[in-house]
């Protein structure tokens, strides 16, 4: 059994208000994309493709070696990427795919080693990295039903009952590979965006018979993304406090 990794890369980021590519703006010094990358550094990962789009070739180059890349030429959602990055990987139905996004520069190893190990001791089709957020937040929240998750949904697509949910989804997840390959297969573009949402497929496995673990992030803070330049500005204030690397093991 292998670890692949994937790492969602390939937008613009449009609320970044600028036309370089989300991943390649720098926070404390690095690239978001670097930032993630160096986490991964801390986890036991065989394979590693960060899915590209937007300026394809300027972020390919911030990529080290042994770090694939694949690339999203029409942008049609997080699950249509994660198909990309599968089609790049030599991946077998009993690997561990741990996907995560390109603009989370301050998750942390431990985390996903954490996520990871979950995984590992239940047995679950898909863990999942969730985070409890008193505020309103773009994250879809995590549904749970007699306090097992039994899906995602994305903010664009709640209920008023479903966005005063506090658990809210990180988009870091592992899936064994099988399950995940067969639930991307059933995405369909029936939301707001009119996209395949990776979110789906949790409620694809619950609807499956599988289970689906969840972890919840002690550190709230390891959730921040970056869509505008308040929160890259915001993250990097983080980063810079934690001194160099991306977290102490």
């Amino acid at each position: 059994m292998s670890v692949i990794a994937i790492i969602l890369a390939a937008g613009k980021g449009t609320r970044m208000k600028s036309d370089q590519a989300k991943v390649l703006h720098t926070a404390a010094g690095r690239p978001l994309l670097v930032w993630v990358l160096d986490s991964l550094g801390g986890v036991a990962v065989d394979q590693t493709v960060a899915v590209i789009g937007y300026q394809a070739e300027a972020v390919a180059e911030v990529l080290p070696a042994g770090v694939s890349a694949a690339i999203q030429h029409e942008q049609r959602g997080t699950g249509h990427a994660t198909q990309v990055g599968l089609g790049a990987a030599d991946v077998s139905p009993d690997d561990v795919v741990l996907v995560l996004l390109g603009d989370m520069p301050l998750i942390t190893p431990a985390t996903l080693r954490s996520v990871l190990f979950v995984h590992e001791q239940t047995g679950a089709a898909a863990t999942l990295l969730s985070v409890i957020l008193e505020e309103d937040s773009a994250f879809g929240r995590v549904l749970r039903r007699n306090g097992h998750v039994v899906g995602i949904v994305e903010v664009r697509d709640a209920t008023p009952e479903q966005l005063a949910v506090r658990e809210m989804n990180t988009s870091v997840y592992a899936f064994r590979a099988a399950h995940l390959v067969a639930a991307l297969e059933q995405l369909r573009p029936d939301n707001d965006q009119g996209e395949l949402y990776l979110t789906d497929v949790i409620g694809i496995l619950v609807a499956s018979g599988h289970a689906v673990a969840a972890v919840v992030l002690p550190d709230p803070d390891e959730a921040r993304g970056v869509n505008t330049l308040a929160e890259l500005d915001a993250v990097s204030e983080l980063l810079a406090a934690r001194g160099t690397g991306s977290d102490p093991e």
